[in-house]
């Protein structure tokens, strides 16, 4: 009766140490964030630029604006923009997937910001993190990248000693132990 009881025991508290491992999680995209991007920002999925109520999709490096009444991606901005300077122009970051579908709220919510210039952007940023972003030196970037799969290795590997517990604990009971 005892094995059973130290043997749940064991295996309740190897449960909870796995649920609190396999929840890390990192997400970092400095490196593919471009140049006039505004600082501060480990992620950033899209900008919002509310000059010309038009987005710039960080992954997928492109831009997201109506033509036609529709919403399209493309890889430069149309003729309409090119007075536009995305240097210059202020920058919302949006964390949220296909904002434009909730564009009004995005359009109302930074009306005030048309017209700003004094955002800093990474080009001109004197933040460490940002030191080498286009020279191509991206070390940290991988290093970062090194510790997350390492520590998804560790993660992997407490689900296997999880279910090997398991299983052992499943042998015990069958066995009278």
């Amino acid at each position: 009766m005892k094995k059973i009881i130290l043997t749940t025991a064991i295996f309740l508290s190897a449960l909870s140490f796995q649920a609190a491992k396999a929840q890390i999680s990192l997400s970092i995209n400095i490196g593919s964030q471009p140049e006039w991007g505004p600082v501060g920002y480990d992620h950033a999925d899209y900008y919002y630029m509310p000059d010309i109520d038009a987005y710039y999709d960080i992954p997928a490096h492109q831009y997201v604006y109506v033509e036609n009444n529709v919403w399209v991606h493309r890889a430069s901005l149309p003729a309409r923009y090119r007075n536009y300077d995305v240097y210059k122009g202020y920058k919302v970051v949006v964390n949220e997937r296909t904002p434009w579908v909730r564009n009004e709220v995005y359009r109302a919510k930074y009306a005030g910001y048309r017209g700003r210039t004094s955002q800093t952007i990474i080009r001109d940023s004197r933040d460490a993190r940002y030191a080498n972003h286009w020279n191509g030196d991206r070390r940290e970037i991988r290093q970062d990248k090194r510790e997350v799969r390492q520590d998804r290795r560790e993660v992997r590997q407490d689900r296997k000693d999880l279910r090997k517990d398991r299983k052992d604990a499943r042998q015990d009971r069958r066995h009278g132990h």
